[in-house]
C-alpha cells in the first residue's frame, strides 16, 4: 500500500489541476492566488473551470479565480488567516463582494485522505460483497443517492454491499473521480443505521481502492457528523478544505 506521504503528494498533484496551480502552492506559508483555466484531468464532477474556489490544505489558501476576481481574492485573502476564510461571519462579507459580479458562495466541505498506519477492516454481522457495474447497474435508486450518482453512472466503478440475505442493507459506492484518485460514497437503509454496517462497506471498499492502485478519498460537510465520523472510523483523517462560489441564478 501506499505510504502517507506518497498518498499526499498524489493528492496535491490533483488539487494543483483542479485549481490550476502547482502542487507546492498548497504547502507554502503564503496564499496564492492563480487564474482559473480549461485544465484537462480535472475532478469528474468539475465540470467547468472555476468561477472563484477556495483550497487549502491547513497551512495557507490557495484561490482558484476567474480574472476579473482577483483583486476580490487578493483582499479578502489578506484580511482572514486560512482557517477563518472558511467560516462565517468572514463568508458573509465575502459574499458581499462578490454580489456585484452575480456571484455567492454555494458548496463548502471536507476532504479526507486514508491514513495507511490505521486502514484497516471494520467487522459487521452482514455478509460483504464486492459489486462490478453490471452488478450494481439497477441500483441507481434514491436510497443509494450518495453511493452512486446517476448523473455520471460511467465514473462508478466498484461498490461494496452489506446484505441482510438478499436484502442490501448498506452500500458504498467509488467513482472515479480523477486518473489516481476513486472518491467513496456510502448509504444504510435507515433500519440497519447505528449497526456499524458503513465503516464495514467503507473500510473493505477502500481496501478495494488501494488493491486496483488507486487512492480513495472521502467527502463531507462539516455538519455531516456521522460522515465525518464514519471517515475517521475507517482510518480516512482531514485532508483539505474546500469553498466554492457559483453563479447567484444557480
Amino acid at each position: 500500500m501506499l505510504t502517507n506521504t506518497e498518498i499526499l503528494k498524489i493528492a496535491l498533484r490533483q488539487s494543483a489541476i483542479d485549481s490550476c496551480c502547482a502542487a507546492e502552492d498548497f504547502i507554502k506559508s503564503e496564499n496564492v492566488v492563480a487564474l482559473s483555466r480549461e485544465n484537462a484531468g480535472r475532478r469528474a464532477y468539475l465540470s467547468e473551470p472555476y468561477v472563484f474556489d477556495l483550497t487549502s490544505y491547513g497551512g495557507n489558501v490557495v484561490a482558484c479565480v476567474r480574472k476579473d476576481l482577483q483583486e476580490v481574492a487578493f483582499s479578502y485573502l489578506a484580511k482572514y488567516s486560512a482557517a477563518h476564510s472558511f467560516e462565517t461571519p468572514a463568508l458573509h462579507e465575502l459574499d458581499a463582494m462578490l454580489a456585484p459580479f452575480g456571484l455567492k458562495t454555494k458548496f463548502q466541505a471536507e476532504y479526507f485522505l486514508p491514513d495507511a498506519n490505521a486502514m484497516r477492516a471494520q467487522p459487521c454481522g452482514l455478509q460483504l460483497r464486492v459489486l462490478q457495474p453490471a452488478e450494481f447497474a439497477n441500483l441507481y435508486l434514491p436510497q443509494w443517492g450518495n453511493a452512486l450518482c446517476a448523473a455520471r453512472r460511467e465514473n462508478d466503478v466498484l461498490c461494496v454491499g452489506a446484505f441482510d440475505g438478499e436484502t442490501l442493507a448498506a452500500l458504498a459506492g467509488a467513482s472515479a473521480d480523477c486518473a489516481a484518485m476513486w472518491q467513496i460514497g456510502v448509504d444504510v437503509l435507515p433500519a440497519y443505521r447505528r449497526r456499524g454496517l458503513a465503516k464495514a462497506v467503507t473500510s473493505r471498499l477502500a481496501q478495494e481502492v488501494f488493491a486496483r492502485g488507486r487512492v480513495p478519498f472521502y467527502c463531507a460537510a462539516w455538519s455531516n457528523v456521522p460522515s465525518v465520523r464514519n471517515a475517521v472510523a475507517c482510518g480516512f483523517r482531514p485532508a483539505w478544505v474546500q469553498l466554492t462560489a457559483k453563479p447567484t441564478e444557480k
